[in-house]
């Protein structure tokens, strides 16, 4: 298993190109499907958690800070940036902007769980830093790109309460009052992941096929860019301010890996050029491979 784990750069890229070949193939995944299935994913991540690792980050505010800070900051400047260094149509520079404005989503979550780092801090930052969204998503967008995107308040934090919090809520219950199921059941919970994201990623490539075919080599370059430049200026900043290479790992993640889901969402409900929403459709890819090479690269040893 542990194999099949570490494998998950190759299982990305190989269902993600089978997408892009047969979208039919995955098109069944979909849906509610996505939601359970990273439900699920949370689950297992909360049964390797204790309620000491929470106790650790409210000792620690200044982490939790510096990475909401950070994300905030570091991500929206560089979409306006890289749209004007790259020249890019309207649509698409609005488009990166706003993927780059929509803080990091539950993906984040499983590499850092799979990549044996913070996972307590990474899914307290994912959840602080999607309320927090909440106003500071429509007011970045509309100030950086000059648009006015509306964002549907009570359904990004019940999401966020559905997808994140109630599902690691149940798994530290299973995990404090069933030690022994939960010992057999965290044997088995990376190769679940590793097989429910690869699953979502390809799902959501195989739905926005025509337009990531379609796309500019100049916009792919700009995510690709984008992204890279998250990873790389996310660990360096927090590592400056947190000299923890863990922490500074756990950080980065979730700086280089934006909510794209609901990046293409947000494009859908409040633009009507449908190509807005195409940077958000190609970050779900380039992200997700990053982070699955991330993996492998950067995994910490589990007594760390």
């Amino acid at each position: 298993m542990r194999v099949f784990v570490n494998l998950f750069p190759l299982w990305v890229i190989l269902f993600s190109v089978l997408a892009l070949l047969n979208p039919q193939l995955f098109n069944w995944f979909s849906g509610n499907l996505i939601t359970y299935g990273l439900g699920i994913i949370m689950l297992g991540m909360g049964l390797t958690l204790k309620v000491n690792d929470f106790k650790i980050l409210y000792e620690n505010p200044g982490w939790t800070i510096i990475g909401v800070l950070t994300q905030f900051s570091i991500m929206p400047f560089l979409g306006w940036t890289i749209s004007k260094i790259f020249d890019l149509p309207d649509f698409f520079a609005v488009g990166l902007i706003l993927v780059s404005c929509c803080p990091g989503g539950t993906a984040s979550n499983v590499i850092a769980y799979l990549s044996n780092l913070n996972v307590a801090f990474s899914v307290s930052m994912t959840f602080i830093s999607t309320v927090t969204g909440v106003i500071l998503t429509p007011l970045l967008i509309s100030n950086i790109s000059g648009e006015l995107i509306n964002v549907d308040l009570i359904g990004l934090v019940l999401s966020a309460i559905k997808v994140v919090l109630l599902p690691v809520f149940l798994g530290l219950v299973v995990s404090k009052y069933l030690p022994s199921f939960t010992k057999k059941m965290i044997i088995y919970s990376p190769s679940v992941s590793v097989v429910l994201i690869v699953l979502i990623v390809a799902s959501i490539i195989g739905e926005g096929k025509e337009i990531i075919l379609q796309s500019g080599i100049n916009l792919i370059i700009s995510v690709m860019t984008l992204h890279l430049l998250g990873f790389t200026l996310g660990y360096t900043i927090s590592f400056i301010f947190l000299r923890d290479k863990k922490l500074s790992k756990t950080i980065c993640i979730e700086i280089g890996m934006q909510n794209s889901g609901l990046g293409v969402v947000l494009a859908k409900e409040n633009y009507i050029n449908p190509s807005t929403a195409i940077p958000s459709a190609i970050s779900s890819l380039v992200h997700s491979i990053y982070g699955s090479i991330f993996v492998s690269i950067f995994k910490e040893p589990k007594n760390t």
